[in-house]
């Protein structure tokens, strides 16, 4: 039996969590928002371990090289149940790397750090 191939159907390509997390903290920093990790646990259905290796992965150049900003939860904000220790909210913001080459040539040559520079 010969099998057929519909046409009409595609495939709907699913979306990575890194870029799903992704559009959730850009969206929250154009709101001027922080989330912590168990807020971005109920709003993707991502566990909070994962969202935080997540977070690690946008940091790298290939997967677009982002600033994730962290910081304590301020005291008298609401912690969502968590009771005990810091609670550590994240942003995220989109980093212009400069380029080294440019700078070596106009420093005359001489051996700059191999630190990426952020605006």
């Amino acid at each position: 039996m010969r099998k057929t191939r519909r046409r009409g159907l595609e495939q709907v390509a699913r979306r990575r969590q890194r870029d799903v997390l992704c559009d959730v903290m850009l969206s929250a920093r154009q709101c001027g928002t922080w989330l912590t990790l168990d807020e971005l646990a109920k709003l993707t259905h991502y566990p909070p371990a994962s969202i935080s290796a997540q977070l690690r992965h946008l940091r790298k150049p290939e997967y677009g090289g982002y600033a994730v900003e962290k910081q304590p939860r301020g005291v008298g904000r609401a912690l969502h149940g968590e009771d005990f220790g810091t609670v550590w909210e994240y942003q995220l913001r989109r980093a212009i790397r400069r380029k080294l080459a440019n700078a070596r040539a106009r420093a005359g040559g001489t051996r700059l750090s191999r630190r990426t520079a952020f605006r």
